[in-house]
């Protein structure tokens, strides 16, 4: 590995990170005159920005080329890195019951998407430091290293590495252009133009500007960070609820899919896509079983079809709006909402969970087992279109799927440890590892309540979800620094 080299990147990626996520919030909290943040965004942007410019010049060489294993340290160290720094405008607001670990949470479970929080009080709190919430998820929503993608070459620095240890998904090695810098600069259009069509949508329904702009951060990041405490069930208009339902969709579906209809005038494309259709099926199907449930067990009110459709879109996708306390909900459905987000949202999407295209290769591969054993000498290959799949990838996910049900009863194991009821933890695990946001039982709602440990363990979860786990538990494998 590289060492001096990467460390000059990472210095690198920290001051792309002042300049957009703490120096933007500053001049807000000027124009807000809300003097003390302005001090607090400054000063945490001035010294990430030093630190960076100490990282970037530490290291004299400036070019070259990077190694996959250069890529995975990279996203490691700048995704962690770039917690502990996030964290430091949340501590220094001085908010009452919020401690160091507190202030990392909410840092990191922005930055991951997942949009759990232990804040409360959001509908007093100064609006640069909400704002400063949704821009963390909004840039970590895509990814701010595929952002840096676009901006490295300027500095002599190769991304293909970084863009293969960021993007989820188990077919991530393809590119939409022959370059990775088109290819992170064609994310980022999609993703900004989709943002600012969201916005001007939920203000030409209702939303105030501010309220706008940072739903449509969270909508598509799928994050779902609010700047109200009753979340989405502040806004009683049925039309900005569609809205959402729309966007979140949209947002769940694989971002090159987006860029080829974009470019190729296309939409066809999506009604061909094997991981789509499941996609929209699986969604069409826990949002009419929860509106039957809840129309059979006489939880009848007038908003229970939107409030149906919105939940299960919601959790589904992993973005973790709330328009009624799901939790408690009658019978099974809480729990098959839930179960709905382990599967998540597409890959190439900014959606956690464990990807639709893992689900339909597991299902498929199942399902090819059963057709040997009826059919000992049959040939069978799993197919997608008229391609068929190479084994290496089915054997990659067998071995994430197996991976990932380990890294959660580790975790689930722990916060048991920790005197937390079994539904409470076992969704807090899941709600983490998925990056969904919100839980059953005590983590219904918010996450403040819980020790520190477990807010430290499921800061772990947080990370291993966003970076889809093999990336952040290569580093403790002894392989891994051999050269």
């Amino acid at each position: 590995m590289k060492f001096p080299y990467t460390t000059s990147i990472l210095g690198a990626l920290l001051m792309l990170f002042s300049g957009v996520a703490l120096f933007i919030p500053a001049f807000l909290a000027y124009f807000m005159q809300e003097t003390g943040f302005i001090y607090n965004f400054g000063l945490t942007g001035f010294i990430t920005f030093i630190i960076g410019c100490f990282l970037y010049f530490l290291s004299s060489e400036k070019d070259g080329d990077l190694r996959t294993k250069d890529g995975f340290i990279i996203t490691i160290y700048f995704w962690t890195v770039l917690g502990f720094f996030g964290s430091v405008p949340f501590f220094l607001a001085d908010l009452e019951g919020v401690s160091y670990i507190d202030s990392l949470f909410e840092s990191i479970s922005g930055l991951t998407t997942t949009g759990a929080t232990v804040l409360v009080g959001l509908d007093e709190m100064p609006r640069s430091l909400l704002f400063y919430r949704h821009l963390l998820q909004w840039l970590g929503g895509m990814g701010i290293i595929v952002l840096a993608v676009a901006v490295l070459p300027l500095l002599g620095v190769g991304g293909m590495q970084l863009y293969k240890a960021e993007t989820p998904g188990p077919l991530k090695d393809s590119k939409l252009t022959p370059r990775i810098t088109q290819t992170a600069k064609a994310l980022w259009f999609v993703y900004v133009l989709m943002t600012i069509s969201c916005s001007f949508l939920y203000k030409y329904f209702g939303m105030s500007w501010f309220d706008a702009i940072c739903h449509a951060f969270s909508t598509i990041s799928i994050g779902g960070f609010s700047t109200h405490d009753e979340n989405f069930a502040y806004f009683e208009n049925s039309s900005l609820r569609w809205t959402a339902i729309v966007f979140m969709v949209i947002s769940g579906v694989n971002f090159a899919l987006h860029y080829l209809a974009w470019t190729k005038k296309r939409l066809f494309h999506y009604f061909y896509d094997s991981e789509v259709k499941l996609y929209l099926s699986l969604l069409a199907s826990t949002a009419s079983i929860t509106y039957l449930t809840l129309y059979f067990s006489d939880t009848i009110y007038d908003e229970i079809l939107v409030d149906s459709v919105f939940q299960a879109v919601s959790i589904g996708t992993t973005s973790g709006f709330l328009t009624s306390n799901y939790s408690s909900w009658p019978l099974f459905v809480p729990i098959m909402l839930l179960i709905a987000a382990f599967i998540g949202a597409c890959a190439g999407s900014t959606g956690g969970g464990i990807k639709v295209i893992r689900a339909l290769i597991l299902i498929r591969q199942g399902s090819s087992e059963i057709t040997k054993l009826i059919h000992p000498n049959a040939v069978v290959t799993i197919k997608f279109g008229k391609r068929s799949l190479d084994p290496r990838v089915s054997e990659s996910v067998w071995g994430f799927f197996a991976v990932y049900v380990a890294t959660f009863l580790i975790i689930l194991m722990f916060l048991l440890s920790q005197n937390i009821d079994f539904l409470s933890a076992f969704s807090a695990v899941g709600a983490t590892l998925n990056n969904l946001g919100p839980g059953l039982g005590i983590v219904a709602e918010n996450y403040k309540d819980i020790s520190d440990g477990s807010k430290l363990a499921l800061c772990m979860a947080m990370l291993l979800g966003r970076l889809e786990i093999f990336t952040l538990l290569l580093i403790f494998t002894p392989a891994f620094w051999r050269n």
